[in-house]
């Protein structure tokens, strides 16, 4: 069957939405994928401040773990459309629009946030997630008209997801004891409709899309770390006093996202998928990676509080806020990027780092300390000193 290609003319109203070509050159994020992930934004930011808000009146356990609840919300319903469209975007009028919906969807998860938080009341959420869920269950519908290879793959997933969208809304109805129980058996459900339905056949997503979307999407979480940044020398100028500290946080917040960036982009993430599992693997961990550097942002925040002292948290308490996601970040990397290309023995600093990250609070200046020990990771870690480029943009280099 002939794939699909995308050109420079108007779309028209209807395509067969068929695979593209797995082969194709050059492939990168479309405007209406960009769209996409600036709309979600908005969902990580409303997450990543209400786990600030929840840690500064010292509510640690509530916060953590309707932050992981919600990212999970938002991360999942990304991550579906990032492989459909890596396989299927055949962009026509029909596929414009329904993405439209999955955005409109995500900007109702958005609004229901502060509800989630604050009351307990995951409803806005809930609706949010089934719209853009349900709107995807349209697309492999068509998949399954088009598409004969894999007509039994496209309709696996078209109902797989439609059931474990309505096991969430009547998860609405369950009494609150049953809520974090009920929470984690639709999750495991969620994650085993892809395994499911890609058993009978495999999609052809394409390696160089998906190691660019998840790049890209690693940027807007971190941006989180440097929007917190930005705000606390705000912050310090225009309450004034604790201007020193809080410019120092700062200082050492974009030196940790710099090194942050720098141990994501030193591998490239195309040599990590080079299997369907691998590919499982990358996409389901990534998970931790997305959600310990949105919270880092919040770590930030939280210790610009406590040098303000407008936090319960003790400073002690406000650094692990900072040094819990870093080593987490640290850990997922490790796992995700280098584990599969360098080895174990090999990238064993990554671990190493990560304790020491971890144990950083207890001494008396964690803010320098963890931000030293990722540019001595980045140092003796990074492949090639100086820097190279990876070998898709050194590729399209050469042939621009």
């Amino acid at each position: 069957m002939a794939s699909v290609t995308h050109t420079s003319e108007a779309p028209p109203w209807r395509l067969p939405m068929v695979p593209r070509n797995r082969d194709e050159q050059h492939r990168a994020s479309t405007p209406l994928e960009l769209l996409f992930d600036l709309c979600f934004v908005v969902g990580v930011s409303q997450t990543a401040g209400r786990l600030h808000h929840a840690l500064a009146e010292d509510h640690i356990a509530h916060g953590v773990a309707y932050y992981l609840m919600v990212f999970f919300a938002i991360w999942w319903a990304w991550v579906n459309f990032t492989w459909f469209a890596s396989a299927y975007d055949n962009d026509d009028v029909q596929y414009r629009l329904t993405t439209m919906v999955q955005i409109t969807g995500a900007l109702i998860l958005a609004a229901g946030v502060p509800r989630a938080f604050d009351r307990e009341d995951f409803t806005v959420v809930v609706i949010g997630y089934v719209v853009m869920r349900l709107a995807l269950v349209t697309q492999w519908l068509r998949v399954a008209a088009n598409d004969r290879e894999r007509r039994v793959t496209a309709l696996r997933f078209a109902t797989g997801i439609a059931a474990v969208q309505a096991g969430w809304i009547f998860r609405l109805w369950l009494p609150h004891d049953w809520g974090l129980p009920s929470f984690l058996a639709l999750v495991i459900c969620e994650l085993l409709v892809p395994i499911w339905a890609e058993h009978a056949a495999s999609t052809t997503w394409h390696r160089s899309h998906i190691a660019e979307r998840y790049g890209l999407f690693t940027l807007i979480v971190v941006g989180e770390a440097i929007l917190a940044s930005t705000t606390a020398i705000q912050i310090g100028f225009d309450v004034g006093g604790h201007r020193a500290g809080l410019l120092g946080l700062s200082a050492a917040a974009l030196v940790m996202v710099f090194a942050m960036w720098w141990l994501y982009f030193d591998r490239d993430a195309e040599e990590v998928l080079t299997t369907a599992q691998s590919a499982f693997f990358f996409g389901y961990f990534h998970y931790f990676v997305f959600a310990s550097a949105a919270a880092v942002g919040a770590g930030i925040a939280l210790n610009a509080d406590a040098i303000m002292h407008a936090t319960e948290l003790s400073g002690r308490g406000a650094a692990w806020a900072i040094a819990v996601p870093v080593a987490v970040y640290v850990l997922s990397v490790w796992l995700v990027h280098r584990v599969p290309v360098d080895g174990l023995p090999r990238s064993l600093a990554f671990p190493v780092a990560a304790t020491l990250i971890l144990l950083a609070p207890l001494g008396k200046r964690p803010l320098l300390l963890i931000p030293a020990i990722l540019v001595i990771l980045v140092v003796v870690t990074s492949r090639h000193w100086p820097p190279t480029r990876p070998k898709r943009v050194e590729a399209a280099a050469q042939s621009g």
